[in-house]
């Protein structure tokens, strides 16, 4: 069973997509990290390199956007058929409608591009264009003719649409309301545009909530499962045959259906197979490395079934830590060795099957000359990483556990250890930086109006202890209370 699970409170959102106790995709925002895919922008351009094709553009961030030529939010390669890219018309100093494709990242701003595109939970808008396209993942005939022939009918001139997998199970009433409304918000955005100055946003993304309900609503999701009543009602009608339930226990959400551990490994290197044997994952500035080991895997036969089984094995886990720390860019695959080459080329046919399961594109799924499996997947949003790791401010070059990361931590344990004691008044000693990053993003402000509710919590600053560290007790007598704790 396909369980959509929502960790919801006022300042982070969590959203974990769970097949049976497996956890396969994982998103999270909060205000200082938020997503800006989708966003779009009065641009003004500042320079151009026409030898590229490029310009780089000043959207009103800290770093200007960079816009070439072809970029697109929008998937050819899952498509019956590919657009021609608008043509690159630019010179300094104009000013240009563009959307951002990839977030920035490191020392790189944002991607752009000026074909623009707003996604429905049923189709995709494109602006501009006489395209009418379909998913792939539609791969009946008949339907996929008659979506399309649905889509051409009633498509107002100079209007495209992508018909997205979800449309195969809605009705004709759903999928020209939508197209109305998209066709309404086009023209909003058109307004906002010739109404606004240079370098400000004119189209805000959708928040992850509702990206999390329209991205995976053709995934088969059986279940969604919210920890907030008020969002039933945002999300009636938006989840197709799903059932929406609401979490009401006293433990946190994500590790009452056991996938709260799953999370906190994400940022590891060392990735466990079920076998015995594990996954080295590396990240550097240029690519991602993984190295595929056997460990304390001896198999049954001979050494060539223990490594093609432990190749097997990594070929499913690789494909699901792609989607679940969204590596992107260019990936190598250090498989181990295999002298059969049939078994060499079923662990690459294994993982093209299992790559089939990302909403991200991937290609060039090939083995070199060395060994090396090297395939490309779409780089769109940050990587995990981002939110659940911070540089180390003692190495530099080195990261550590991030503050908010270590607060969800926390907050997972504070709770466990009150409801299952049964404690009335405790305090936690935290580190000044975790006491600091507390106030910046609340991570209990949910749980003080519920599970907390009659509950007295002190937080202590103490720089004896680990940056990322916390130590939980219970508090005998408040007259024993440092002064200096702070009453949630």
């Amino acid at each position: 069973m396909k369980k959509l699970l929502i960790d919801y409170t006022p300042g982070i959102v969590r959203v974990a997509l769970v097949d049976g106790k497996n956890l396969e995709e994982f998103s999270v925002e909060y205000p200082s990290r938020m997503d800006i895919v989708g966003n779009v922008y009065k641009g003004k351009v500042e320079n151009v390199l026409s030898g590229m094709k490029a310009a780089f553009v000043n959207i009103g961030l800290d770093r200007n956007g960079f816009l070439h030529v072809g970029e697109s939010l929008v998937d050819a390669g899952r498509l019956n058929e590919n657009r021609e890219p608008a043509p690159f018309n630019v010179s300094p100093g104009d000013v240009i409608m563009c959307q951002v494709v990839k977030d920035q990242f490191g020392t790189k701003g944002p991607r752009l591009t000026t074909e623009i595109s707003l996604p429905g939970y049923f189709l995709v808008l494109l602006p501009g264009t006489n395209f009418v396209g379909v998913s792939r993942k539609i791969s009946k005939g008949e339907r996929r003719d008659y979506l399309e022939a649905l889509a051409k009918s009633v498509c107002p001139p100079n209007t495209g649409f992508i018909i997205r997998s979800a449309a195969d199970k809605a009705s004709d009433d759903e999928i020209k309301e939508e197209m109305k409304s998209l066709v309404e918000l086009w023209e909003k955005v058109l307004k906002t545009y010739r109404a606004s100055s240079p370098q400000t946003l004119v189209f805000q993304e959708a928040e992850l909530l509702e990206r999390a309900i329209r991205d995976t609503l053709s995934d088969g999701i059986d279940k969604i499962i919210v920890n907030e009543p008020a969002l039933v009602k945002f999300l009636e009608n938006k989840v197709g045959d799903a059932k929406v339930e609401v979490y009401e226990g006293d433990r946190n959400i994500f590790r009452n259906y056991g996938v709260d551990g799953q999370i906190n490994k994400l940022f590891e290197r060392k990735v466990n197979l079920k076998s015995g044997g594990y996954l080295i994952i590396d990240k550097t500035e240029a690519l991602t490395v993984i190295d595929v080991n056997t460990g304390k895997f001896v198999g049954g036969k001979d050494l060539e079934d223990t490594v093609y089984q432990t190749n097997l094995e990594g070929a499913e886990e690789i494909a699901r830590q792609l989607r679940l720390r969204n590596i992107g860019g260019i990936v190598v695959i250090d498989f181990i060795d295999m002298t059969d080459k049939a078994h060499s080329k079923e662990v690459v046919e294994a993982l093209k099957e299992h790559l089939k399961k990302d909403h991200k594109r991937t290609s060039s799924v090939e083995m070199t000359s060395l060994g090396l499996v090297e395939l490309t997947r779409k780089k769109t949003s940050l990587p995990i990483e981002e939110f659940m790791l911070d540089r180390c401010t003692h190495c530099l070059d080195g990261h550590d556990v991030s503050s908010v990361q270590a607060l969800l931590m926390m907050r997972g344990d504070l709770i466990e250890t009150v409801v299952r004691n049964k404690w009335d008044k405790v305090q936690v000693r935290l580190n000044p930086d975790l006491v600091e990053a507390f106030h910046d993003v609340d991570v209990l402000s949910k749980d003080k109006a519920g599970v907390l509710k009659d509950k007295k919590v002190y937080l202590l600053a103490d720089n004896s202890t680990h940056r990322i560290d916390y130590e939980i007790e219970k508090i005998e007598d408040e007259k024993q209370v440092s002064k200096k704790a702070i009453l949630l």
